[in-house]
């Protein structure tokens, strides 16, 4: 099994990697969607350097939703990636894809279009085209996710905690509303700010804005901890997690809870229990958890 980790500093990597993390997700805003912190190509040197001594892996986000001027700037992105020797990157863009042909750079690539990843045969048309794995949209069921893997001999990638995206505009409209509401607030490093609908205040959306647009997040943390017995029976073995909204200690002691669930889970014992017990007492009381489409039949999902 392979727990990745999204790491939003030099410090928090290395405090992952001691927990015992097997792959660390970083990257550039620049390319990469909704990362807790824009890395630097130094950062990034630095993070593999670490994760390299401690046996571990490194993915970099390069999932961006990708305009000329930005296939204009990824050659140099790419050979400094590749200088730095990422273990791969997650692509969207076939655009992206071609450009590593053509810059004849062996860096492999794993598919993560987001929500349009939702079928076993899109996911072997990128296997064949090279890539090495996929990441599956957040949207599918727990029988989706079983029947896709069944067709595939490598294993998908799946979110098995924390917050996911409902909705992703290219505007700034937090900036545009500050401005119209003459609030002086620099909303590209706002963490805490969320939204309702006008007839559910209860439900707080998560809500941020960086320089790809602005992102709307489910009123809930994902937590896929109780079913990871049901998952490594189904072969889905590549959990992803994301601490986009947590502190940064907070985050790495939920991971690794994980990863101990995990080491237990390998020693033959299924019980998640008390696992999921020490989580509730870990996650930050204003973000509640729960399952997202996980648990719904195919035909709920609309």
């Amino acid at each position: 099994m392979n727990i990745i980790a999204t790491a939003a500093s030099t410090k928090q990597a290395e405090a992952l990697l001691k927990v015992g993390v097997d792959t660390l997700y970083i990257g550039d805003n620049r390319f990469g969607l909704r990362l807790p912190t824009s890395m630097s190509i130094e950062e990034i040197e630095e993070v593999v350097k670490l994760a390299h001594h401690f046996g571990k892996k490194v993915h970099v986000a390069v999932n961006g939703i990708m305009h000329n001027e930005h296939i204009e700037e990824l050659p140099k992105y790419l050979h400094d990636l590749h200088t730095a020797g990422i273990d791969a990157i997650t692509v969207g863009d076939p655009g992206v894809i071609m450009l590593l042909k053509e810059l004849n750079l062996e860096i492999p690539y794993i598919y993560d279009a987001h929500t349009l990843v939702t079928s076993a045969s899109q996911i072997q048309f990128w296997l064949k085209k090279g890539a090495i794995g996929a990441v599956v949209a957040r949207e599918l069921t727990f029988i989706e996710l079983k029947t896709i893997q069944e067709k595939l001999l490598k294993p998908i990638e799946v979110q098995v905690y924390g917050p996911t995206c409902i909705h992703h505009s290219k505007r700034s409209l937090l900036t545009n509303y500050y401005q119209f509401a003459d609030v002086h607030d620099k909303s590209s490093t706002v963490r805490g700010t969320n939204i309702s609908e006008q007839n559910d205040a209860e439900h707080q959306y998560s809500i941020y804005e960086d320089e790809n647009g602005t992102h709307i997040f489910s009123a809930e943390d994902i937590s896929l901890l109780p079913y990871f017995p049901q998952l490594y029976q189904a072969r889905i073995i590549n959990w992803k997690m994301d601490g986009l909204f947590l502190p940064e200690d907070t985050f790495t002691s939920i991971v690794q809870l994980f990863v101990q669930a995990k080491r237990e889970l390998l020693s033959g014992n299924a019980a998640m229990e008390e696992y999921v017990a020490q989580l509730e007492r870990l996650q930050p009381k204003e973000r509640a958890i729960g399952t997202g489409f996980f648990l719904k039949q195919p035909d709920e999902v609309q």
